[in-house]
């Protein structure tokens, strides 16, 4: 699916008729390629600022790590961690959207009032009951992940010895087309506006490296689950792997180069650490792409 509108809370949407950046706002000590950056407000806002100068659409924030091995953070910690953090890019007249990057209802209900307007769940609703109810009532756009297993008991894609078991004829795409379209018609069912929905096949998350590709080189199957499609490879290790960039801060050309690849496909909204590069590589993309059709 490209183009359209993404609908957020509040009445708000972003256009997805050309490339839509979500640039990554970490709070968190141990994030796996900013870890403790951005932990105090004032950092943060800094940061926020710097990603809407370099070419960031929205933001994404998020109090818990999910990278693989990461430790859990309850609700409590969460919200005092994203909550300051929301109000005070507010007040420093930081309009674009925010989205709040938890799996706990709780927290993303924090966040909406503080005020984010969407929601990045990257277990999809299946660890709070209450978040497709919460998704529905607020209005919020909602962002659906697959992922094999929870990040504490996964292994980043190039520590795999070999792929993670899916029981599929059609391999590690048919089992997370079969998941999206399941929580999504889940979320569908709790009143989530069709408009409001996007999902995200979770690069990264419980696949080898192999998976990985196979997935990005599958996009067009995606897309024609029909709804949205959210790139996000940025600075992962299955990037790493090809590339031989071993620091995950240093994986900027081949983070790129997935997501022109992933625009060249039809996807138009990507979740990234580098924005300025993002920006600067998908505008010459989208000019490619329009030359082409006149």
């Amino acid at each position: 699916m490209t183009g359209g509108f993404w609908q957020l809370a509040g009445g708000h949407r972003i256009d997805l008729s050309g490339a839509r950046l979500m640039g990554i706002l970490n709070i968190t000590p141990d994030s796996f390629s900013d870890g403790g950056r951005y932990v105090e407000p004032h950092h943060a806002v800094e940061r926020a600022r710097e990603l809407i100068e370099e070419g960031a659409d929205l933001l994404d924030i998020g109090g818990e790590s999910t990278r693989p091995g990461a430790t859990r953070v309850d609700a409590k910690t969460q919200i005092a961690r994203v909550v300051p953090v929301i109000r005070a890019v507010r007040d420093h007249g930081v309009d674009a959207p925010i989205s709040i990057d938890t799996t706990l209802a709780e927290v993303a209900e924090a966040a909406i009032e503080a005020p984010a307007s969407i929601i990045n769940d990257v277990a999809a609703g299946t660890e709070s009951e209450s978040m497709l109810d919460l998704a529905a009532r607020t209005g919020a756009g909602l962002v659906l992940m697959h992922r094999l297993r929870e990040p504490g008991a996964d292994s980043f894609s190039n520590a795999y010895p070999k792929d993670p078991l899916y029981d599929h004829p059609d391999g590690v795409t048919g089992i997370v087309s079969e998941f999206l379209v399941a929580r999504a018609e889940a979320a569908l069912r709790a009143g989530v506006a069709p408009a409001s929905i996007v999902i995200d096949p979770g690069l990264g998350f419980g696949k080898s490296v192999a998976q990985n590709y196979e997935l990005i080189a599958r996009t067009p199957d995606l897309l024609a689950l029909g709804f949205p499609l959210l790139s996000a490879a940025s600075r992962k290790s299955f990037i790493g792997a090809i590339s031989g960039v071993e620091r995950a801060s240093d994986r900027v050309a081949g983070s790129v180069a997935v997501s022109v690849a992933h625009f060249g496909m039809g996807v138009r909204l990507f979740r990234v650490h580098d924005t300025r590069q993002h920006a600067e590589a998908l505008r010459v993309a989208q000019a490619v792409a329009e030359a082409g059709r006149e």
